[in-house]
């Protein structure tokens, strides 16, 4: 039995899965336990096309997220240079919001992949530059 002040065997196994994810992220415990902190939204890169996202045949005909995937292939220059808020980050491979909306990516399932694509196809229809998108993408969070 643990006395007062120190953790059970049980409890330090239980937490040690969530240490392990924040330290192989690159934030570190401190950034990932309670605090706001966010990485910095990706640069996109040269040459991004929308060839990896996947079709709307694949989407099991699901009517909102063939409409976000349709958003996305028609800006993957932008969407490329938003990071996503949901915990996508941590998944080999990930790059940017474009990431989870490409191959087996978790935008499929994920309505903050899906309504980050939504608000990021308004404001860039609207004629918002990518710095204000990204701002707005901030504020909304998840």
């Amino acid at each position: 039995m643990a006395k007062a002040g120190q953790q059970s065997r049980r409890t330090f196994l239980a937490a040690l899965p969530a240490v392990l994810v924040a330290l192989s992220s690159g934030r570190g415990w401190a950034a990932g336990v309670g605090s706001e902190q966010k990485r910095a939204h990706p640069e996109p890169r040269r040459g991004i096309d929308a060839s990896h996202v996947t079709a709307a045949k694949d989407l099991a005909g699901d009517r909102k997220a063939i409409e976000a995937f349709d958003m996305v292939r028609e800006i993957p220059q932008i969407v490329d240079g938003i990071r996503c808020s949901c915990g996508c980050e941590t998944i080999d491979g990930y790059y940017s919001l474009l990431s989870c909306f490409e191959k087996d990516g978790m935008a499929r399932d994920c309505e903050v992949c899906q309504g980050h694509a939504r608000l990021i196809h308004r404001l860039h229809r609207e004629g918002k530059t990518l710095a204000q998108i990204r701002a707005a993408v901030d504020a909304a969070g998840h």
